[in-house]
Parts: C-alpha cells; sequence; structure tokens
C-alpha cells in the first residue's frame, strides 16, 4: 500500500469512529505504530483534512473534506437534487428515511429524515451499507451487472443478525426479487426489528449511482405496508433520476433483468 493510500485508509478509520480520538486510539484503530500514525496526522492537519484539538490534543475530520464535497456538490448537485424527494417520502410514509451513495467502492450513507415517531429506526450518516445485509445493498447490487454481483459474492458474508442471509444462492434470489418488483426487501438483516425497503437511482445508461430506502420498526411494517414502501421508493428514486440526470434513459431494474438474463 502505498503512503498516500496508508494516510486516506487512516482519514478513513477517523471519519468512522463515534468520537474524537487520540494518537494511541488511532493508531490502535489503523493497525499503524504510533510514529507513522503522528506523521500521517501531521502531514493530513498540515492540509486540513485533520485537526487537533488543543485542550485535549485528540483529532478529528478537518474542514478541508467539506469543502471538497461542496465543491463536488456544485458540479454533481446529487443530494441537493434528491434531497426535496427524501423528505417527502419521510412525510408520506411516516418513517425514516435514507439516501445512500456510491463512491469509493462502497455504498453509504449521506442523508437520514428521521421519522416524527417516538418508536423509530435510527440511522447514521456514514454508515457503510453492506450488499447483502441491508435493503440499500440489496437494490443496489440487484441494478449491477451479473459480473459485478459475482465478484460482490465471491467472498465470504458477514453475518449482522440470525436473519443475515449470508449465502451467495440466498442473496441472489433476494436479487431476482428485487430486479422483479424494482425494489428490495430486507427483513432484519442488519438489524433486529427493523424492515427496509430500497430502490435504486439509476444514471441513464442504467448503472446505479445511489439508493433511497425506507426503514420501518417490524411491528409497523407487515406485508402490505411493505408493498406501499417499495413502491412509494422506487417512484421517488425514478424522480431523483429524472431531476438529475433530465429525461428518463432507462427501463428500471425489471428492464435491466431482461437484459442480464
Amino acid at each position: 500500500m502505498s503512503t498516500i493510500s496508508k494516510a486516506l485508509a487512516l482519514l478513513d478509520v477517523l471519519s468512522r469512529l463515534n468520537a474524537d480520538a487520540g494518537l494511541t486510539e488511532i493508531a490502535q484503530a489503523c493497525g499503524y505504530d504510533k510514529a507513522t500514525t503522528r506523521r500521517f496526522l501531521v502531514d493530513l492537519e498540515k492540509h486540513g483534512f485533520v485537526e487537533q484539538l488543543p485542550e485535549s490534543r485528540k483529532y478529528r475530520i478537518g474542514a478541508e473534506p467539506l469543502r471538497l464535497a461542496r465543491i463536488r456538490e456544485a458540479r454533481y448537485p446529487f443530494l441537493g437534487t434528491a434531497l426535496s424527494f427524501v423528505k417527502e417520502l419521510a412525510e408520506q410514509t411516516g418513517e425514516t428515511v435514507h439516501l445512500s451513495e456510491f463512491s469509493n467502492g462502497r455504498l453509504s450513507t449521506i442523508h437520514v429524515e428521521e421519522s416524527p415517531r417516538a418508536h423509530r429506526v435510527f440511522v447514521n450518516v456514514g454508515t457503510i451499507l453492506p450488499y447483502h445485509a441491508t435493503a440499500s445493498g440489496l437494490a443496489y447490487l440487484a441494478a449491477c451487472s451479473d459480473e459485478a454481483i459475482n465478484v460482490a459474492l465471491s467472498e465470504a458474508l458477514e453475518t449482522y443478525t440470525e436473519f443475515t442471509v449470508v449465502d451467495a444462492l440466498g442473496v441472489r434470489r433476494l436479487l431476482r426479487e428485487t430486479r422483479i418488483k424494482g425494489f428490495s426487501v430486507n427483513r432484519q438483516g442488519m438489524e433486529t426489528g427493523v424492515v427496509s425497503t430500497s430502490a435504486a437511482i439509476l444514471a441513464p445508461t442504467g448503472s446505479p449511482v445511489g439508493c433511497v430506502t425506507v426503514a420501518a420498526p417490524l411491528v409497523r411494517a407487515d406485508d402490505a405496508v411493505v408493498q406501499q414502501h417499495g413502491a412509494a421508493a422506487l417512484h421517488t428514486a425514478e424522480a431523483i433520476a429524472a431531476a438529475l440526470f433530465g429525461e428518463r434513459r432507462h427501463a428500471g431494474l425489471s428492464g435491466h433483468m431482461k437484459r442480464n438474463r
């Protein structure tokens, strides 16, 4: 791994820690020795990617990533375009709705609209969404090529709950169902007591760029409600794609399935 790759890996680890962290904690999380970790932190701080708090001497993400994110959003306004549609879906369903984007080989949450109900699903911005264990991941993967699916399912799949589908054949069955319906359903695969439905947001080429997902407590999500949430998520994903890319030039997941038979 190159020096730049190691520094960026450190930055990624720091971004996923729940609180400001000291040198030792960061080194342990990265698997680097303290001298190497300190050197990377100094360089990253010099360029504004991390900052050290003078009182505690702990580190946190700096302002530079935000500046770059604003530039990217100005040039590719994915979040800004999707935001009103995500809010509308949250109001329509009364449940937590989150938006994810594919970047750097991973699907992660970039925005969350929380349900106003006391009993609701909590999703953190920045959460990495495993393909096999989340509705977002299933929706995204179902919109990918068969070759990409084979790669994603070639490694051992992690178990998150007793309901997580970890055998490749089982995941492929869920992907086929997703392609037929146009939206995915994940029942307690990532978190016990949560049922989520998701639809992929497709570029004009048919490639997925992200997903919009409705997450509801199991007690409020019978089969009829799940189907309603899925249909609403699909409609929202199509509306986001149309607003982001202009005229709809893809045939949805059902068309994708026909092309990949």
